[in-house]
């Protein structure tokens, strides 16, 4: 349709120039040019800008400018709209086409002002992208005073305002573990890398005057034929029906350049017929240039629609990897922009949650299919080849529990992002002392059948080489029936079935990570064996693995657990809401779980059972003859030891938990 309309154009512009020169049309496309060609400035407040193509607005008539690039003048602030969020004009600069921005909410400084949402910032990276002058900051708003962070983020506060307590700016995301679940609002906010180096050399400098500088962004639309317009005398315009730019001139509009004016003298022998016919004429060979152009640009690319990623968006050494492995992935590819469709924007709303390596979004495609998408952070080396690492593991996977790879964006995407099933009814964590659990608590046999469910996905990775390195609750998913779909391989490593280890940089989630990895970079399954004991800690205790409202000693629910356990003093461990007082069986089987718990933390990696023990362990546990068939293991002897990363000595079973339920007052 687009090549037909351009057609036409052409037809009536060659109909028009060779057969009626003072044609009413002519004044008309004159009127157009003298529009934009001397609406080219605009005052806002006390600052006056210059406007241009693709700018348009505030008295620029909409033809002269790109649909995107609409300028409008408000309390004194000239404002442009991205992706539905408005921000401040600072400068805009036609030579490096960069414009300067800044946030509505940070316009005043690092304390937003009353009534500005706050939003993450998002490019519609069809128009704009970051230029090489930006870095992505957090912010991180209504955080509990924490000294033990002495000399780490820089931190403000916003008295006065709904954000009253401790605020934080970060620029990488290390602060991620220690801030994240603490800190009420956490926002992705760019910053100009020279602000921040102020802030960090000078330190009369301060964070408001670092956000109030705003941002850089370039503008991308191809404006290759703007210039030879405006070379040929034209000022560049947009028509709507076409969706492309369009070259206004004194005598018309045309599609790229203003014509030669050549010198007209009455044509004696030429009548209108003739001027009809040279025109149709024209017209028609035309026609035919245009059509074979069409075929040949769409063979073009249709050949490089097979291509990942275009060269200019991801580290040079990555092309051939990703030729390679895009012939057998077998994954749905997806354009961004249908990602950013389904996910209304990347909506901060629409936030699902935060990875080891991005943000999981919310999002409906086309089709109706409800998804998961997972937008990482920023294009880096490390970063596309984990999303490379994560898309080879996730699309040889098959197990019930283990969430689905739908596909990912792979041909010319500005970002690396990944489709997931959705799965609808929240985390573990959430339903053990996150929101869902203030609305109803687990029972206990659903607990353990979640428990199950985790370690059978846990066996089916290892068996398939693959350790996860980031169990936790918050990746343990949950559908409406409850059942377990285990997510996010963001720190998933493939291990070498010729050696029993994998030294690497320690990474995981704070309170899960094995202290054996994180003492000497040893890897190995046994880790997620120990991550997972955080995790039967949780289920039981209904606490989170890491929680600063305790006591030193108990920070990490594995050291209250590891004491807890110790001690037999239950009633500082057991979840209240269990009530395992009324039901012996339960008491049971919580006690069976904990001491299962108590063997997966222990320090050193040769002392735990192997997922498939654990596996075997949870099933017998959940059976009829639970506290027979399984090995518990009691440690009450050892009361008295602290712990400090070293073993605790095993012993036989101690009947005394498993009698019946004679005494239970005093057992909790």
């Amino acid at each position: 349709m687009h090549l037909l309309n351009l057609i036409k154009s052409i037809f009536f512009i060659i109909l028009y120039n060779n057969v009626d020169p003072s044609f009413s049309l002519q004044h008309y496309r004159g009127s157009q040019y003298e529009a934009c060609i001397f609406n080219t400035s605009t005052t806002c407040g006390k600052s006056s800008f210059k406007i241009s193509y693709p700018f348009w607005g505030n008295g620029r008539p909409e033809y002269c400018g790109h649909p995107g690039f609409n300028l409008s003048c408000h309390r004194s602030n000239l404002k442009i709209k991205i992706m539905s969020r408005m921000y401040n004009v600072l400068s805009i600069n036609y030579n490096t086409s960069t414009l300067r921005i800044v946030s509505e909410g940070f316009s005043q400084g690092e304390c937003p002002q009353p009534g500005h949402l706050l939003y993450n910032t998002t490019l519609d990276l069809d128009l704009f992208n970051y230029t090489s002058n930006v870095r992505n900051a957090s912010l991180y708003y209504d955080c509990p005073e924490l000294k033990h962070l002495g000399g780490a983020p820089f931190s403000f506060d916003c008295k006065g305002s709904y954000l009253n307590r401790l605020s934080f700016l970060v620029i990488t995301d290390s602060w991620e573990h220690e801030l994240g679940d603490i800190c009420g609002i956490k926002l992705y906010v760019p910053v100009f890398r020279n602000a921040y180096e102020d802030l960090v050399f000078h330190p009369s400098s301060r964070i408001g005057d670092v956000l109030k500088r705003g941002f850089e962004v370039k503008w991308v639309i191809d404006q290759g034929q703007c210039q030879d317009c405006y070379i040929s005398g034209g000022c560049c315009g947009y028509n709507m029906s076409l969706g492309q730019s369009i070259c206004f001139c004194q005598s018309g509009s045309y599609p790229t350049v203003c014509p030669q004016l050549i010198a007209q003298t009455p044509s004696k022998g030429m009548n209108l017929e003739a001027k009809v016919g040279i025109g149709v004429g024209a017209a028609a060979g035309l026609l035919f240039i245009m059509i074979t152009v069409f075929v040949f640009v769409r063979s073009k690319k249709d050949y490089h629609s097979s291509s990942p990623l275009p060269s200019q968006k991801i580290p040079p050494s990555l092309p051939t990897i990703l030729e390679e492995k895009s012939s057998y992935f077998g994954a749905q590819l997806f354009s961004y922009m249908e990602l950013q469709q389904a996910t209304n924007g990347f909506d901060p709303c629409k936030e699902l949650g935060k990875g080891g390596f991005g943000t999981v979004y919310h999002g409906i495609l086309d089709d109706g299919r409800e998804v998961a998408v997972k937008r990482l952070y920023e294009k880096q080396d490390k970063q596309v080849v984990q999303f490379m690492n994560e898309l080879e593991i996730l699309t040889r996977l098959d197990h019930k529990h283990l969430v689905k790879l739908y596909g990912c964006t792979i041909r010319s995407s500005p970002e690396l992002v990944l489709v997931y099933e959705y799965v609808p009814n929240g985390t573990l964590a959430d339903h053990l002392h996150g929101h869902k659990a203030k609305l109803r608590s687990l029972p206990w046999p659903i607990r353990l059948r979640i428990a199950i469910e985790t370690a059978s996905a846990l066996v089916y990775l290892h068996s398939s080489d693959i350790i996860h390195r980031d169990v936790k609750t918050k990746n343990i998913l949950l559908d409406i029936n409850c059942s377990v779909k285990v997510a996010d391989f963001g720190l998933s490593r493939l291990f070498p079935l010729d050696v029993s280890h994998v030294s690497t940089t320690p990474q995981g989630s704070p309170g899960y990570v094995d202290p054996e990895y994180q003492q000497c970079y040893q890897l190995t399954n046994k880790s997620d064996v120990y991550s997972f004991g955080v995790v039967l800690a949780e289920i039981i205790s209904g606490k989170p693995a890491v929680d600063r409202n305790r006591n030193r000693q108990e920070i990490n629910l594995s050291h209250l657990a590891i004491n807890r356990i110790l001690k037999r003093d239950w009633s500082g461990f057991i979840d209240p809401k269990l009530k395992v007082k009324k039901n012996c069986k339960v008491r049971e089987q919580v006690i069976a779980v904990a001491d299962l718990s108590f063997k997966c933390l222990q320090a050193t990696s040769e002392t735990r059972p192997c997922m498939e023990q654990v596996l075997q362990s949870l099933k017998n546990i959940q059976g009829e003859e639970s506290v027979k068939d399984v090995v518990v293991y009691d440690v009450s002897n050892n009361a008295t030891a602290v712990f400090n990363g070293s073993d605790y000595p095993i012993s036989s079973l101690n009947g005394n938990d498993n009698q019946v339920c004679e005494n239970i007052d005093e057992f909790i």
